[in-house]
């Protein structure tokens, strides 16, 4: 009777009972080396999209994974890919998918700017279905200058209740937010003329994510070196999108008894009320390698006063909780 009840008081009601309540999804949730993974809820589905962490130069097309359940996923190989990008040289990584206008627009980093050459940073690609395949929108990068410091890689685009779409970005230890148009294909200034605005918080390094709940704006973002043991996230909040985002503290982490490089973190929403899971990247106690990355899950959960829990690390992962 424990996984039921757990169920239920994680949102998945009787509305949504699993038709198998032993079952759990495990973690790593699907086999392979992934990170960064980027969650969403599509066409009465949960969808991943994550990094093919492999060697930099072999890191040239993404795979997607959905769900009807979080427990039995399905591969989509190669969604994205270095043939559909005409500027792409080196690599892709860090994807961030939304839908809009009847279509779905994925964000994506490409390159190492100005690692090798004068060409890289954050694209679009666009496709019908979320299952692919995209195909570069531009012919370009949407952000391909370095502004205020920040790297042009690991965007997260975020839509606001009233239909505003801000992406955060940035590497190197700077956050930038800038604004998309009604079409998402290029940017447009904000109120005093500016295209881009630093958000940055203290010890900020990668990965920025907002979630807004009950009103607040909930940013968090990864620390430390992504290859090491002590990868992270932590968070702030604030009642603007653009902050200021004050640091509270550590939400994920390594655990020496489980994994440890625990970071580059996304949030989706299940059915019921503040039914929240945090999809991250950790590596296996058994590797060294920085690519050896596997996708994992965990309930997120609130204080009685909105602060975000400490999460712990499991081999169990999450009992099933469909969405239809």
């Amino acid at each position: 009777m424990l996984l039921p009840l757990l169920a239920m008081l994680y949102g998945c009601s009787t509305t949504h009972r699993v038709s198998n309540p032993a079952e759990m999804s495990g973690n790593p949730l699907f086999p392979g080396w992934y990170a960064d993974p980027e969650g969403a809820v599509f066409e009465k589905q949960y969808w991943i999209y994550p990094t093919s962490s492999r060697p930099f130069k072999e890191q040239t097309y993404m795979d997607a994974f959905s769900s009807p359940d979080l427990v039995h996923w399905t591969k989509h190989p190669r969604v994205l890919t270095q043939d559909s990008i005409s500027w792409l040289q080196l690599a892709l990584w860090a994807p961030s998918v939304v839908h809009a206008r009847g279509k779905y627009y994925f964000f994506f980093g490409a390159n190492d700017l100005p690692h090798y050459g004068e060409v890289g940073g954050i694209g679009v690609a666009v496709s019908d279905r979320p299952e692919g395949p995209f195909s570069d929108a531009l012919g370009k990068p949407l952000i391909g200058e370095i502004v205020n410091g920040a790297q042009p890689i690991d965007q997260f685009v975020f839509r606001d209740d009233d239909g505003s779409y801000y992406m955060y970005y940035g590497g190197w230890r700077h956050c930038n937010i800038v604004k998309l148009a009604s079409d998402l294909l290029s940017l447009v200034p904000f109120e005093d003329g500016t295209l881009y605005k630093e958000v940055t918080p203290e010890n900020y390094v990668e990965g920025p994510f907002m979630l807004k709940r009950k009103g607040k704006y909930y940013f968090m973002w990864s620390e430390g070196g992504w290859t090491g043991p002590d990868y992270c996230v932590a968070y702030a909040i604030s009642d603007s999108p653009f902050g200021p985002f004050k640091r509270i503290g550590k939400i994920l982490e390594q655990d020496p008894a489980v994994a440890t490089g625990a970071g580059h973190h996304s949030v989706i929403k299940g059915p019921g009320k503040d039914n929240y899971y945090i999809i991250y990247h950790r590596r296996p106690l058994t590797e060294t390698s920085g690519h050896s990355r596997e996708t994992c899950i965990e309930h997120l959960k609130f204080d009685k006063n909105g602060y975000i829990l400490p999460v712990k690390l499991t081999k169990e992962g999450v009992a099933a909780c469909p969405l239809k």
